[in-house]
């Protein structure tokens, strides 16, 4: 047992027992004898107003009526003085026993049954072992843990995020724990992680860029808005940052916004060329990439121009975190020849245009070219999940699916529910 554990149980002890005295104490002090005085003086004073009474009624001053009215009045006050004097009856014995043993008894079940604390005791012992180490870690004072705190390393990765949260305005904290989330595959903690760093210190480039292209690589060469912005605050104050303009270049390119990607890589390529030094590998992969984005250009412009829009009665049940599918496959069924997989938040005005073409096959050997030239039926269909599966489910929201014959533009309505 750590001290730490230690020391809690000891003061857990101490404060029982000073709980104890306070609430028992009392009871153990010795009784003071009853003290009868009052009730003599009432009994007498009641004799005293009896005999007056009486006095009053065999003069003839006052009626039966009256005399019996005060007799009865005098004994309801006396049983009244009686009754409060022994409201209080003392506590037996056998009562104090019951409190004594079956509360400490009852309080120790409701903390077994109830008070689980293996994690609290879990973490503290974290803290003990290996709290300097995720410190060092986490500040750049060592590259890689000892060998004897990575036996335990949910121990140590606990460690890292407790210090993180205790220093939860340590941008490079922030930044540090993001590169274990990375090298443990969980990508969102990652993010999530950077995302903090950057809104911490928004004008730090150097991590406005790792955000940019951590979010770049772990969407799938996708720019998101916050990494967008990243990019083009980067760029806001240094144009001619190669890193962000090859970033912003390759998200266009992967969002099939051809004509921008090129721009951004003309701003990159006139960047190169002035400054010194030999830059012609940098030129080659530049020319290698307008290339590509030209043959990509090439198949999209062979493709399909898709327009989804949603009707006014299935508005209301699309929510942000919905996914829009939108495919082309046989009408017979079976995997699509092109899929995309959006998010149902680009749905603005209830309705997005989306292009499938080759790059949008699940497989080299089924692409669209393939399935045209094939010459089956193919249709086109919309929907949307909420649990973005990929298969239909009851629930989802899809349109009719249209033929696809030899036109190149598109037009679905999401109108209907999945049954």
């Amino acid at each position: 047992m750590t001290q730490s554990l230690v020391l809690f149980f000891s003061l857990c002890a101490v404060l029982t027992v000073l709980l104890s005295l306070v609430v028992i104490l009392p009871w153990l002090k010795a009784k003071k004898a009853t003290d009868n005085q009052l009730m003599s003086v009432n009994v007498k004073v009641f004799g005293e107003r009896i005999a007056e009474l009486d006095a009053d009624k065999a003069a003839g001053l006052i009626d039966d009526t009256h005399y019996q009215a005060q007799i009865t009045e005098l004994k309801r006050q006396l049983l009244d003085a009686q009754t409060v004097a022994e409201s209080h009856a003392p506590v037996g014995a056998k009562g104090r026993a019951i409190v004594m043993i079956w509360i400490p008894i009852l309080a120790a079940v409701a903390y077994l049954t109830t008070a689980d604390r293996t994690p609290v005791f879990a973490l503290w012992q974290a803290q003990d072992t290996v709290g300097q180490v995720a410190d060092d870690l986490l500040t750049g004072k060592i590259d890689t843990p000892p060998e004897w705190a990575t036996k335990d390393s949910a121990a140590l990765i606990s460690a890292m995020q407790t210090n993180v949260h205790h220093h939860a305005y340590d941008a490079n904290r922030w930044m540090r724990l993001s590169e274990l989330f990375m090298m443990l595959d969980a990508k969102p903690q990652a993010m999530e992680a950077l995302a903090r760093a950057n809104r911490l210190e928004p004008d730090n480039d150097e991590i406005a860029l790792t955000f940019a292209q951590t979010s770049f690589f772990v969407n799938d060469g996708k720019l998101d808005t916050a990494s967008r912005n990243a990019l083009l605050s980067i760029l806001a104050k240094t144009p001619t940052h190669e890193g962000a303009l090859m970033m912003m270049a390759m998200g266009e390119a992967k969002a099939g916004n051809f004509s921008e990607a090129k721009a951004w890589i003309a701003r990159l390529r006139s960047s190169l060329v002035a400054s010194s030094g030999d830059r012609s590998e940098a030129l080659a992969s530049l020319d290698k990439l307008v290339a590509n984005i030209d043959a990509q250009e090439a198949q999209v412009a062979q493709g399909v121009s898709v327009t989804v829009a949603v009707s006014p009665a299935m508005a209301s049940q699309i929510k942000p975190e919905d996914v829009l599918f939108v495919s082309i496959g046989e009408q017979t069924g079976g995997a699509p020849y092109a899929v995309k997989r959006l998010s149902a938040s680009e749905l603005s005005s209830n309705q997005v245009v989306v292009s499938l073409s080759d790059l949008d096959a699940m497989m080299p050997s089924r692409t669209l070219s393939s399935g045209r030239a094939s010459g089956k039926v193919l249709v086109v269909n919309a929907r949307i999940s909420s649990s973005g599966n990929a298969i239909a489910q009851s629930g989802d929201l899809s349109a009719n699916p249209v033929v696809l014959d030899k036109q190149s533009a598109v037009s679905l309505t999401i109108s209907q529910v999945v049954p």
